[in-house]
């Protein structure tokens, strides 16, 4: 199909869209950074639900069943306040993950007018994707789920209701490391207090009936065990991906880099930030929220689908 001097290939030869009145052209930084964006994905938004409940959930056993009746005040003091900060932190990277847009490419603008307006070199191959009708951008993908195609898409997760894409691949990988590293100290901690209950003979290790105290403590384990696995090998995949500038997808299908490939170092910087900081581990940098929050009184913020 010939346009205006370049070529658009279309693996099914679906027809282009003429009109412009689906597509008002590209968003602007500012509505980028004004939009929430949220998946209405049934199995989704019920897996990062309980994601929030089983983290509460050890947030409870720590707080309730082994830190208060703690007879080390120092103790209880340093541990529940580095355990509830690294809670926020993975609770505020998950928000994070979830509520940012992961890169999409606006949907059906593949139009002849939007083609002329790129300026492309006579014979330059564009290729549309014939599931959202949009041009699809090199290494972006198209997920069924979020029925749009994804700048560098790594996954789609359900367990963050989103894909992990070029914009919260950062955001993505905090969450996995600060739930590996709660999930780590809540095994400590359990630790240490099936070794205080057995010296005391149960009598005065918690508050809560001997039974109920093991019960709660056994199922945190196994929660901490199960989370510290699979969140410290997916920290451990996303880390090796951003070094080696590839995405899981294009790992599996093997695909050949198209792309000049970055160094280990500025894949990092490219995901994290220019300089190596504290903004690197912050969840909360480049947050807006005054900005959102003046949106909403206006009109309600726009939530994408």
């Amino acid at each position: 199909m010939q346009s205006s001097g370049h070529r658009l290939r279309d693996v099914e030869h679906h027809p282009l869209i003429t009109g412009e009145e689906d597509y008002d052209g590209p968003p602007s930084e500012n509505e980028i950074s004004d939009r929430i964006w949220f998946i209405r994905d049934g199995c989704g938004m019920i897996c990062a639900i309980m994601t929030w409940l089983l983290v509460l959930y050890a947030d409870f056993v720590v707080t309730f069943v082994m830190l208060l009746p703690s007879k080390n005040f120092w103790y209880s003091l340093i541990n529940g306040v580095a355990f509830n900060f690294l809670a926020v932190l993975a609770l505020s990277s998950h928000l994070r993950t979830m509520l940012t847009d992961p890169g999409a490419v606006p949907k059906g603008n593949a139009t002849k007018e939007y083609m002329e307006s790129l300026q492309l070199k006579p014979g330059e191959v564009i290729y549309k994707c014939p599931k959202c009708c949009s041009i699809k951008p090199e290494r972006a993908h198209h997920c069924s789920i979020c029925k749009r195609c994804i700048r560098k898409m790594d996954h789609h997760c359900p367990w963050v209701n989103n894909c992990v894409g070029e914009n919260n691949q950062k955001f993505f990988v905090l969450f996995t490391m600060y739930i590996a590293m709660i999930s780590a100290h809540a095994l400590i901690m359990c630790g240490f207090q099936f070794v205080s209950c057995v010296k005391d003979q149960w009598s005065e290790c918690s508050d809560f009936s001997p039974p109920v105290t093991v019960i709660l403590m056994i199922f945190l384990c196994l929660e901490g065990m199960l989370f510290l696995t699979f969140t410290a090998v997916m920290f451990g995949t996303q880390i090796h991906s951003i070094c080696n500038d590839e995405t899981e997808i294009e790992r599996l299908k093997n695909e050949k880099p198209t792309w000049e490939r970055r160094m280990r170092w500025e894949g990092m910087k490219t995901v994290f930030g220019a300089k190596p900081s504290l903004l690197w581990i912050n969840p909360f940098a480049g947050l807006r929220l005054r900005r959102i929050l003046m949106r909403t009184r206006k009109g309600g913020p726009e939530f994408s689908v």
